[in-house]
């Protein structure tokens, strides 16, 4: 009898089904909360190691040596990833600035700041993109203990008002009754635990992606302002090394 009692206080289906409809309701809500996270968790690891695969495809196209206006037409005129994206944008406000002719220091100054406004709108879309979904992650992680913890409070209340109804204080009355409340907790850090881990991995993920993004418009704005200052400015086609921050 006792061995019983024992295996249905470790047994969670035993526990859910014991449990009142409030604690029930809220094993749910963990339930679901914590599937979502990680319906967002394994979105977010795909995305990501996609993200940078690509990005590190795109920086050896531009250090093999080839044409930036090659890579700009192999990317497409509207890639999907960020950073062909940039170069297409820089090269088009390059390319449309030249066919005017000569460029003063004053037109030079305006391209650089065009292409500047251009590649950090790019470069907000983007962070906001890749951060997109970090927000539920967030929310998990800081409610789902304390919910789980109202639902542990609210099954002992129930289980003492029992207790004091039966007029019995009997460990092997009261012990079930205190396992389903604390089954709810249980809950709740499992779904907290993996969304909290998650959320900081991919936060530091999202901002070394957003700098990767930020040092290569660097290099396009600094490559642009040596184009202008340089007496080769009539060449079209700048070199995919003159986008490579020196050394």
């Amino acid at each position: 009898m006792e061995a019983a009692a024992e295996a249905s206080m470790l047994n969670p289906i035993a526990l859910f089904l014991a449990a009142d409809l409030v604690v029930k309701g809220i094993m749910i809500g963990l339930a679901v909360a914590s599937l979502w996270s990680w319906a967002v968790i394994i979105d977010k690891a795909f995305r990501f190691a996609a993200l940078n695969s690509q990005a590190t495809a795109f920086e050896r196209q531009l250090a093999s040596g080839r044409s930036l206006e090659d890579v700009a037409a192999q990317a497409g005129p509207n890639p999907s990833h960020a950073l062909p994206r940039m170069l297409v944008v820089a090269l088009h406000d390059w390319r449309e600035t030249r066919q005017r002719g000569p460029l003063t220091d004053t037109q030079g100054n305006l391209l650089i700041s065009r292409i500047d406004r251009a590649l950090d709108s790019i470069i907000a879309r983007e962070g906001q993109r890749v951060e997109n979904g970090l927000g539920v992650l967030s929310v998990v992680a800081t409610a789902s203990p304390f919910i789980g913890l109202f639902g542990t409070v609210w099954g002992i209340m129930r289980a003492f008002g029992a207790i004091a109804s039966a007029g019995n204080t009997n460990l092997t009355t009261v012990a079930p009754a205190i396992s389903e409340a604390l089954f709810a907790t249980a809950i709740g850090l499992a779904a907290a635990i993996p969304a909290y881990i998650a959320y900081n991995k991919f936060s530091i993920d999202a901002g070394k992606f957003t700098g990767r993004l930020e040092s290569f418009a660097d290099d396009l704005q600094a490559a642009v302002a040596r184009r202008l200052g340089s007496p080769a400015t009539s060449q079209p086609a700048p070199q995919a090394d003159a986008f490579h921050r020196a050394d």
